[in-house]
């Protein structure tokens, strides 16, 4: 059997970029907080790619997912991120704090789109007025 044909660059499939997240989640090591995070993103040469939060004992030296995320981008080859969503342990859909919106402008830029609780959003309505590498000399 054939699989479907991979979304075009401006689409996503919401459903499967949410189960890969669903998915990275079961493999957080969050024993300290019990918060599992799975996050899943398409890149814009059309792979998925995923990230989950990893915490260690000294509690500031945790990773988020989204640094797994950009991690994996990187490893595996670079490109923009392009549709991002975001998952806790029961698989409800999170939106990334602060400080990992910034992260993720770094690598889609203001036009990622993200799933939230309330439906579909830029990075640019989620992190208004945001600075980045074009603000640097």
């Amino acid at each position: 059997m054939t699989p479907p044909p991979a979304p075009a660059f401006g689409e996503a499939d919401w459903d499967a970029l949410r189960e890969a997240a669903r998915d990275a989640m079961s493999r957080a090591y969050a024993p300290y907080s019990g918060f599992p995070v799975g996050v899943a993103a398409r890149v814009d040469d059309g792979r998925t790619i995923t990230g989950c939060n990893v915490e260690n004992a000294s509690y500031g030296l945790s990773l988020c997912a989204e640094c797994g995320l950009v991690s994996t981008l990187h490893a595996t080859g670079g490109g923009r991120l392009t549709h991002f969503t975001c998952v806790d342990g029961t698989g409800a859909i999170l939106v990334p704090c602060g400080r990992c919106r910034q992260l993720l402008y770094e690598f889609g830029g203001p036009e990622l789109l993200l799933e939230t609780p309330d439906g579909l959003r830029t990075l640019d309505a989620m992190l208004p007025q945001s600075f980045g590498p074009q603000h640097l000399g």
